[in-house]
C-alpha cells in the first residue's frame, strides 16, 4: 500500500465517528460502508495529501485513486472525487476507459456517483465533447449507477447552457427506466438544462410526460413558473 493512502485510511480511522456513521446510512437506501465524518473533514483532508501526490505521473495517481475506492469506503471515494478533477489539465481521450472502470466497478451509491462524475466526467467531457457517445452507451448499462452516471456527468455543462441536444437524448435513453436514483439523475439533468433552456426543456416535458415517470418530472420542473408547474403536472390522459 501506498503511503499516502496509508495514511489517509489512519487519520480517517482516528476521526471516525460511530454515531455520525450511523446517522448517514439514512440519506441511503442500499447500505454504505463510511467512517463516520462530516464532508467538509474529508474534503480538506484529501485537499492536503493532494499537496503530496499532485507532483506524481497521472498513472501513479489513478492507481491511489483506484486504490482508495477499493476499500470500498464512502469517504475514500470522496478523495477520489476531490483529486481526479485537479488533473483536468492532463485528461486524454483515453482515459474515458479507467472513468468508465472505475463507476461500473467501485461505485455504489449515488454521493459517490456523483461526486465523481459532476467534476471528472463533467470536465472531461467539455476538454472531448466527442465522447459524449461513451454517455449514451453508459444509459444503457445494466448497472444503475452508470446510467445515472450517464445523465450525472452533464450537469455542469448544462447549468451552463452547453450539451442541450445531448441532454434531451440522454433523457431520452433513461426515460422510461424504472429505477428512482435513476429518473432522479435524468430529472436533475432536465432541471439545471432549463435553467439556460426553459422553453426547449419545457416542451420536451410537455411532449414527453405520459411517459416520464412522475419523479423525473418534479425534478426537471423545479425551476419553472408555478404556471409552468402546473401544466406540466396536469394529467390529460
Amino acid at each position: 500500500m501506498d503511503p499516502v493512502v496509508e495514511q489517509i485510511r489512519r487519520e480517517f480511522a482516528a476521526q471516525a465517528d460511530p454515531e455520525l456513521r450511523e446517522r448517514s446510512q439514512r440519506f441511503f437506501k442500499e447500505e454504505v460502508r463510511c467512517y463516520g465524518m462530516k464532508t467538509a473533514t474529508v474534503t480538506a483532508i484529501a485537499k492536503r495529501y493532494w499537496k503530496e501526490v499532485k507532483g506524481r505521473d497521472k498513472e501513479e495517481i489513478f492507481r491511489l485513486c483506484e486504490d482508495l475506492y477499493g476499500s470500498g469506503m464512502m469517504e475514500e471515494a470522496f478523495v477520489v472525487s476531490t483529486w481526479a478533477p485537479q488533473l483536468a489539465d492532463r485528461y486524454e481521450p483515453g482515459d474515458i476507459a479507467v472513468f468508465r472502470h472505475w463507476i461500473d466497478t467501485y461505485i455504489s451509491s449515488w454521493a459517490a456517483c456523483d461526486g465523481f462524475c459532476n467534476h471528472t466526467v463533467g470536465d472531461f467531457i467539455v476538454r472531448y465533447p466527442e465522447q459524449i457517445a461513451e454517455l449514451q452507451r453508459w444509459a444503457q448499462s445494466p448497472n444503475r449507477w452508470m446510467r445515472r452516471a450517464a445523465a450525472v456527468s452533464l450537469i455542469v455543462p448544462a447549468k451552463r447552457g452547453m450539451f442541450l441536444a445531448e441532454a434531451l437524448l440522454i433523457a431520452d435513453l433513461l426515460l422510461a427506466d424504472a429505477d428512482d436514483m435513476v429518473q432522479k439523475g435524468y430529472g436533475w439533468l432536465l432541471k439545471e438544462a432549463s435553467r439556460k433552456h426553459r422553453d426547449e426543456v419545457f416542451a420536451y416535458v410537455m411532449q414527453k410526460k405520459r411517459d416520464m415517470p412522475r419523479t423525473a418530472l418534479r425534478y426537471a420542473i423545479e425551476l419553472m413558473s408555478k404556471e409552468m408547474r402546473a401544466e406540466a403536472m396536469k394529467k390529460d390522459w
